[in-house]
């Protein structure tokens, strides 16, 4: 351990405090050598305890002790304890310095015969000063030595390089100092403590000094800033006063000279005497600023609310901003790298001999019908309407490739947002992520939604008034959606140039007349479980609103829900939207569909091994000729058709392969909408009997009339909401008619045709659903035979019999035999169902 340069120490005994330390003071015989003797770091902490460790210095006949004060930095009270560098050691060392006490008297002694010699320093790093312990004749007195000694330090000051424009003063020490070693940094202020002069007084007899007394004894060593005085009303013993001294090197001085100081009788110390005790008391200073801010909670949190939302906008909504359009312009995909395609592209030519490979193929014979469609979406794109383009139709329609692929496959500035994953996210977190995928927003912090959420209750409990911490979804994808309209503009805007001829226009003209110029949005899967989603798709039709009315960008949505109208006109109520319906192919489209699908992949199969060349499908399988029937059975649906062709691949034939999907289908049916209607949880709109009535009917018939159905006493409550249930299970299509009305009721699916008459020819199926209907239908039918007899049994009470009510009377006995007429045959009917039942499996 490095040692610190001191003082050398002459005299009869050792620095106290410093005997018993395993690190020794050098020192020498002669007092007036100087030699440097070394202080062990140890001692850098304060832990002089005073003689023999008592915490007390004692003086015999003809001694004194003097109190030097700015002998070392007080600042070093901060750094005490802390590894210092040698440099430093020997920079603060009283010696480099000049503010040893021991040369201060010599110096003093030679040049003002001053008659004292100083036998032994305690040095006081953590007050800055040091005590020196002194002999000297009997002839002078304490307060003479302590004259001269002040008037050689006035005369020739000492000041060290830490503090040139403080001098180094001395006192002598009146009371007993207290020399301890404990963990306490001086301060300005001075805790005085009144103690009876008799031991083994109690404290309260002690007399209590004045401020005049105190003023008396404690201005010699320093200018005060305040007594105050222990209030009157106060119990606390032994009594007390404060001292604020102007700084902390006066209260250093008047705590190591006054401490312990005895008031004698005649400086009214009373008759015992009164003990002076000091100790450092840190003052706590005024925080106005501090206490404002916690004493005005409710005008403060939302003040630093906005600070913290005004940050966070300035500082993360350009990164968003900027990681939106890269999401859009797709910048940074390394699949749109000319180097990744062109390396990629040869990689493929290598794996597959030179061959191109079209997985594609089967579906030129969908483009080529549609192509009308496709050609009319890439002409709105280029008309300046602000509407929006809604391209609606059942699932597996191909509404996706329809757009994207095909009508949008030379546009690069377009942006797809597929609402299922946003609307099928569980929580408020996962929505705001989803969302934010979508256009490639970052950073989002979805987590500290829910954290932000309990700050605010907890300060709105507190308060009483909301803090604006926490956000709503609804907010949050304000956000979202916000960052994206400003990317989308700035996207339009960035393809303009100072020298086009519309360059003075404002950016409103400017996008407005040039509409090709405008990104692309693509929302698909709009109202995906719409009765799940309300706000999601709310907020997504507000903003499309925005884009398209503010021409920012053209929008087009993607839905199989045919009641679409009634949620976007909420969003352009004053619109009428471009509108394109996608249905089935039709049987000869299919057949095409199926068969270029087959002869796709022919490539990829090995060779014959006789060396002749490949035969396609189309022309060497004998069993594609039950195409025509198969695509009766099975309709154009997109989806199907690919799965009949997946399996036409595997080996088998076309009748078999549609008969598989048709049981599968019939399987899908019963599990979907029949057998899970009535669990509990399933959230159903609709019962099992419902849904089997529609099935048996649809069976027999290809399409029923609307309204037909719905005075169907199955359908009698509630029968509109239970179709548009099931239209959006899509069980069943509903078919407008003249002036947008409902007017034809259809399968879902084409395939559902034939499963439904699949289901219908399961004879035990059939029977115990058919004893559900009937058995529903009798207790409607009951229901109405007991409110028919409650009526009767009320007018039976009246008196006389009045003649008007004979009409009534036989309406509802007329209405009484009607609904038992039903009763009786459905329970006939009824009881051939339990026999079927009873027989078959």
């Amino acid at each position: 351990m490095p040692h610190l340069p001191g003082w050398q120490c002459a005299g009869r005994r050792p620095v106290p405090g410093l005997t018993r330390n395993p690190y020794p003071v050098s020192r020498s015989s002669n007092a007036g050598s100087h030699k440097l003797w070394t202080v062990p770091r140890r001692s850098l902490t304060g832990l002089q305890a005073g003689e023999d460790k008592t915490g007390h210095i004692s003086a015999g006949p003809n001694e004194g002790i003097l109190f030097f004060n700015n002998v070392f930095p007080i600042q070093i009270r901060k750094v005490l304890g802390l590894p210092m560098p040698r440099i430093l050691d020997k920079l603060i060392s009283p010696t480099i310095s000049g503010t040893d006490p021991k040369a201060v008297i010599e110096r003093a002694s030679a040049k003002r015969n001053l008659p004292i010699t100083g036998t032994e320093v305690l040095p006081r790093m953590r007050e800055g000063g040091a005590f020196v312990k002194f002999t000297y004749d009997g002839e002078s007195t304490p307060s003479e030595i302590e004259k001269l000694l002040q008037q050689y330090l006035r005369d020739e000051p000492v000041k060290p390089w830490w503090s040139p424009w403080k001098r180094v003063r001395a006192k002598i020490v009146k009371g007993r100092p207290w020399v301890e070693d404990l963990m306490r940094l001086p301060a300005s202020r001075l805790r005085v403590e009144f103690v009876s002069g008799e031991p083994g007084t109690p404290a309260s007899e002690a007399v209590e000094m004045s401020q005049e007394q105190l003023f008396q004894f404690f201005r010699p060593y320093g200018k005060l800033g305040d007594i105050v005085m222990q209030p009157p009303d106060s119990k606390i013993l032994p009594k007390f006063a404060y001292l604020d001294y102007s700084s902390i090197g006066k209260a250093v001085m008047a705590r190591n000279c006054m401490h312990g100081y005895l008031v004698s009788e005649a400086e009214g110390g009373g008759k015992k005497g009164t003990i002076l005790r000091l100790k450092y008391e840190q003052k706590i200073k005024p925080r106005y600023i501090r206490d404002w801010i916690f004493g005005h909670p409710r005008i403060i949190i939302p003040i630093v609310a906005a600070l913290i939302a005004g940050t966070v906008a300035v500082v993360f909504d350009p990164i968003r901003t900027f990681f939106v359009k890269a999401h859009i312009t797709r910048n940074f995909h390394i699949e749109d790298n000319k180097w990744y395609q062109w390396i990629k592209g040869y990689a493929t030519d290598i794996i597959h001999g030179g061959k191109k490979r079209d997985d594609d193929d089967g579906m030129n014979a969908i483009w080529d019908d549609r192509k009308d469609n496709i050609e009319q979406i890439q002409t709105w794109l280029m008309e300046t309407a602000d509407t929006f383009i809604i391209v609606q139709g059942p699932r597996g329609s191909g509404k996706r490739e329809l757009v994207v692929d095909q009508a949008l496959q030379d546009k690069k500035l377009k942006l797809i947002i597929d609402c299922k994953p946003i609307q099928e996210a569980r929580g408020e977190s996962a929505t705001i992520n989803a969302a934010a995928l979508s256009v490639g927003y970052r950073p989002v912090f979805s987590w500290m939604n829910s954290i932000s959420g309990m700050i605010d209750m907890a300060a709105q409990g507190a308060t009483g008034v909301k803090t604006g911490f926490s956000e709503t979804l609804d907010s949050q994808l304000s956000k979202i959606w916000n960052t994206t309209t400003l990317a989308l503009r700035q996207i339009a805007l960035d393809s303009r140039h100072k020298n086009d001829k519309d360059a003075n226009v404002g950016d409103d003209e400017w996008l407005e007349a040039h509409p090709e110029r405008r990104p692309i949005v693509v929302i698909d899967n709009f109202l995906h479980k719409s009765q799940e989603g309300g706000i999601v798709y709310d907020k997504i039709a507000e903003w499309a609103a925005r884009l398209t009315t503010t021409n920012v960008a053209h929008v087009i949505f993607l839905t199989n829900d045919v009641a679409f109208s009634k949620s976007l006109s909420k969003a352009m109520p004053d619109r009428m939207f471009r509108q394109i319906s996608l249905s089935d192919c039709s049987p000869e489209v299919a057949k095409r569909f199926v068969i270029t699908h087959l002869d796709a992949d022919v490539e990829d199969d090995p060779a014959p091994k006789d060396g002749s060349p490949k035969k396609l499908p189309s022309e060497s399988r004998k069993d594609l000729g039950e195409l025509d029937t198969c695509i009766d059975l099975l309709g154009g649906r997109l989806t199907d058709l690919e799965f009949l062709s997946r399996r036409i691949k595997t080996g088998e034939t076309p009748t078999k392969a549609v008969h598989e999907i048709i049981d599968q289908s019939a399987s899908e049916i019963l599990k979907m909408y029949v057998f899970g209607a009535d669990e509990e949880g399933a959230g159903r709109h609709w019962n099992a009997e419902q849904a089997w009535f529609l099935i048996k009917e649809l069976a027999q018939k290809q399409s029923l009339r609307y309204n037909e159905v719905l005075i169907n006493d199955m359908l009698k409550t509630g029968g509109e909401s239970v179709l548009r249930a099931l239209e959006q299970a899509e069980l069943i299509s509903i078919v407008s008619g003249v002036n947008g009305r409902p007017s034809i009721i259809k399968p879902g699916k084409p395939v559902y045709q034939p499963a439904f008459k699949r289901l219908t020819e399961d004879n035990v199926l059939k029977s115990r659903l058919d004893l559900a209907i009937f058995t529903h239908l009798a207790k409607l039918e009951n229901a109405t035979i007991d409110k028919c007899e409650n009526e009767l049994l009320l007018l039976s009470k009246l008196k006389n019999q009045p003649a008007q009510t004979a009409g009534r009377v036989n309406y509802l006995l007329a209405k009484l035999m009607a609904s038992q007429n039903k009763v009786e045959r459905y329970e006939g009917e009824m009881k051939g169902l339990k026999k079927v039942l009873g027989e078959e499996y």
